[in-house]
């Protein structure tokens, strides 16, 4: 199969350039903000504990989101990828639109930038963590797509049907692995985490969402990069390892822990029948544990 050969810029007026990469990040921050909101009106998945934040304290928790994302993003990429930069070449690290974004990185910037949050507003931080790690999966669909469209990090060569020849990728077919990467860091996971807070309940268990996210996302990045062509200015690592399987492991170790760890933990009586009535923004403020 030849790559369709999408143009990655959606709209070029005059230098300015709208680009399906930009627009992926634009989409995951709304789509996942209004998710989130969501989730903490939604009375349903509180039952043992109240929202961890109120629709308005997540309004203003996507803009320090939003800075993790990009700074930690590009550090990561920066810092595990492309660490010749810092000595060689550092203007080019602000370069955003050159590319050059580090999930593991973004991960980092999230969490520094969630925990900022949670101590700021005296929240839970364990329990926000649960409820911004659902949404992330969009963005794992979304932005995947977009490394398709701009037919970047592409698969290792294979014989499979449905294998594509990239453009700057040489002659033979390769892994479609954005694809494999936007339905099971995207769809899979959105499912299970969905089937977590939704089905299980597991919101009213500190950690366990997050736990279940990190060791998930963990172990589909660790079998994805099996198919993932390595960048070609990294290292050969022992054992067949990349940088990918690397920072992912302490992942699903982490992971591991939290959702042991919450499962463990006892739940508390369950949010007396007076107070459903309350509106979950009002419940919100009764938030059990500090940050």
């Amino acid at each position: 199969m030849h790559f369709p050969n999408i143009d990655p810029v959606l709209v070029q007026i005059g230098p300015f350039a709208i680009r399906w990469y930009a627009l992926a990040y634009v989409a995951t921050i709304l789509a996942g903000w209004r998710y989130v909101v969501a989730m903490v009106r939604n009375p349903k998945l509180w039952a043992y504990r109240p929202p961890p934040a109120t629709a308005l304290e997540i309004d203003d928790l996507i803009l320090w989101l939003t800075l993790g994302v990009i700074v930690g993003g590009r550090l990561g990429h920066v810092v595990f990828y492309t660490p010749e930069l810092i000595w060689t070449n550092p203007v080019e690290i602000l370069k955003t639109w050159h590319g050059g974004m580090s999930f593991h990185g973004g991960a980092l910037g999230v969490f520094v930038a969630g925990l900022a949050f949670a101590r700021a507003k005296k929240i839970d931080a364990l329990r926000l963590g649960d409820i911004i790690v659902a949404a992330e999966p969009i963005g794992g669909f979304l932005v995947r797509i977009a490394n398709f469209i701009n037919g970047e990090l592409w698969g290792r060569p294979t014989t499979a049907p449905w294998g594509m020849v990239f453009p700057d990728a040489g002659p033979l077919p390769r892994h479609p692995s954005q694809l494999y990467e936007a339905a099971l860091e995207g769809i899979v996971l959105f499912c299970l985490l969905r089937w977590a807070t939704h089905r299980r309940h597991w919101l009213n268990r500190r950690g366990v969402v997050m736990g279940l996210f990190l060791a998930g996302y963990g172990l589909i990045r660790i079998s994805l990069e099996n198919v993932r062509e390595p960048d070609s200015y990294m290292p050969n690592f022992p054992f067949g390892l990349t940088m990918g399987m690397m920072l992912s492991a302490p992942m699903v170790l982490i992971g591991a822990w939290l959702v042991w760890r919450g499962l463990k933990e006892p739940l508390p009586p369950p949010i007396a029948a007076e107070e459903a009535h309350l509106a979950p923004d009002a419940l919100a403020k009764g938030a059990d544990e500090p940050a």
